[in-house]
């Protein structure tokens, strides 16, 4: 399953059960990956997060119930997954600009999010530096931390961990045990096709296999792989946050290559973060060809 089938089958369900009690692990079975990747894929591909996509459509869809003479205030909240009138007249409000008694009335201007439908548009003209490489199995030293997908937490939770790991001197331990200084690695186990919706995310380095890890650290190894590694240049996060867009709706639909999900690396070099002149990488493990 290619990633827009896979993204638009977990919309459809999303649609067909809206005013069910979704859960983002029955979501991300439909796009037959854990719900880390469908939560990284689905932003990546259309712009907002799923409890986003979910909250618009079904915000949508009550202002339309509400233009019913018959459907009550507390009728909607209660279809469309609120707790009580009041929650739901706050994120009405904040999403059409109205009340949702405002809206009942006869001429109230309501806001539209339409239904998704993932459509990947071949632009060409744009050059992605990359390279196919088969690797051998490798050693890291790594700090780990599990994230959850809940509540889209690890969106924040993962920045604030780089954030710590720089000021808490993890990132000077690993390079003191480091065998290659060259990458510090953003290593996230993504859980592969399983319902997890918590994951390890590891902050990095390469070391050798007898290293003994310090403590609050582990030793682990990256097993034998074939990788598709693509490398960006510009400042961060937006320079990596542009090349998992361009991996995700240019180089994977026109390959023949698939992701394994089970984990990715971000690969960043020591410099200058900032700089239009920094280079860091994705590597993806995959299959195909």
């Amino acid at each position: 399953m290619n990633l827009a089938t896979g993204i638009q089958k977990a919309i459809d369900y999303i649609e067909e059960h809206i005013t069910d009690g979704l859960d983002l692990a029955d979501i991300a079975s439909q796009a037959a990956c854990s719900p880390y990747y469908f939560q990284k894929i689905f932003g990546i591909l259309c712009g907002i997060t799923v409890g986003e996509y979910i909250r618009n459509r079904r915000l949508t869809l009550a202002g339309s119930e509400l233009k019913k003479p018959n459907v009550k205030v507390i009728d909607a909240a209660l279809k469309y997954g609120y707790e009580s009138p009041e929650s739901f007249t706050r994120a009405f409000t904040r999403f059409h600009g109205i009340t949702p008694t405002e809206a009942k009335r006869e001429g109230g201007r309501l806001r539209s999010f339409s239904r998704f439908k993932v459509q990947i548009i071949l632009k060409g003209g744009n050059s992605m530096n990359y390279n196919i490489v088969k690797k051998d199995a490798f050693t890291v030293l790594e700090k780990v931390e599990q994230h959850t997908v809940i509540g889209e937490q690890n969106l924040n939770s993962v920045p604030e961990f780089w954030g710590r790991a720089h000021s808490d001197g993890t990132i000077t331990t690993l390079l003191e045990h480091a065998a290659d200084r060259t990458y510090i690695y953003g290593t996230c186990y993504g859980n592969g096709h399983s319902n997890a919706e918590t994951f390890d995310y590891g902050i990095a380095v390469e070391c050798a296999p007898d290293t003994v890890a310090p403590e609050g650290f582990r030793v682990n190894t990256i097993p034998a792989r074939t990788w598709v590694v693509a490398e960006c240049t510009g400042p961060m996060p937006e320079a990596i946050q542009q090349l998992w867009h361009e991996l995700c709706t240019e180089f994977f639909p026109t390959s023949d290559y698939t992701p394994t999900y089970e984990m990715d690396i971000e690969a960043y070099p020591d410099g200058d973060m900032m700089s239009p002149d920094y280079k860091s990488q994705i590597w993806i493990p995959v299959v195909g060809e």
